[in-house]
């Protein structure tokens, strides 16, 4: 039995583990990942490991959520990451999500959002999701703006580049 977060009528949206490894190494290294959210020197085994020891599963112990592995339900295949992340320079949590390019513009994003967002009102107590997103990264912000988030200003971590911060207010 897998343990499963969620399920929506294409997918199974679960916590990530170690055994996903190979899987972030091909995500983390995909064309659309490196353009929009940027290298983080995940080439190996031990890299991709430490990736989800340090990021996603640590803040499943932190904060009671995190990226969460999605699959398709009908090849059982891992096809993206979708999930909340906590950041210490935004007052909210930030919905995050990326895709392999095979399965970008079939609607897999929007379900594993739509799910999300519905996981974080429910089952979270969440009432105010942002997101952060380039300006040029117009499929995300096109995700966004369906999901229902409203722009709502230039925003710039310390030593990166200018972002779009965007909000939905879940109440």
């Amino acid at each position: 039995m897998k343990d499963t977060q969620f399920i929506t009528g294409r997918l199974w949206i679960r916590k990530i583990c170690k055994q996903n490894a190979e899987f972030i190494i091909e995500l983390l290294n995909s064309p659309g990942w490196l353009q929009y959210i940027g290298d983080r020197g995940v080439k190996n085994n031990e890299q991709a490991v430490a990736y989800i020891l340090n990021g996603p599963i640590k803040s499943y112990t932190e904060h009671g959520y995190g990226l969460y592995l999605v699959e398709e339900k009908e090849s059982g295949l891992p096809i993206g990451l979708c999930g909340l992340l906590k950041r210490d320079t935004l007052d909210y949590p930030d919905l995050g999500f990326a895709f392999l390019p095979e399965y970008m513009g079939k609607g897999y994003a929007y379900e594993a959002a739509l799910s999300t967002l519905e996981f974080a009102k429910t089952n979270l107590g969440i009432s105010i999701l942002q997101a952060l997103v380039l300006p040029e990264n117009t499929p995300s912000i096109s995700l966004l703006k369906k999901l229902g988030f409203l722009y709502l200003r230039p925003f710039r971590f310390p030593e990166g580049e200018e972002l779009s911060l965007y909000q939905l207010n879940l109440a």
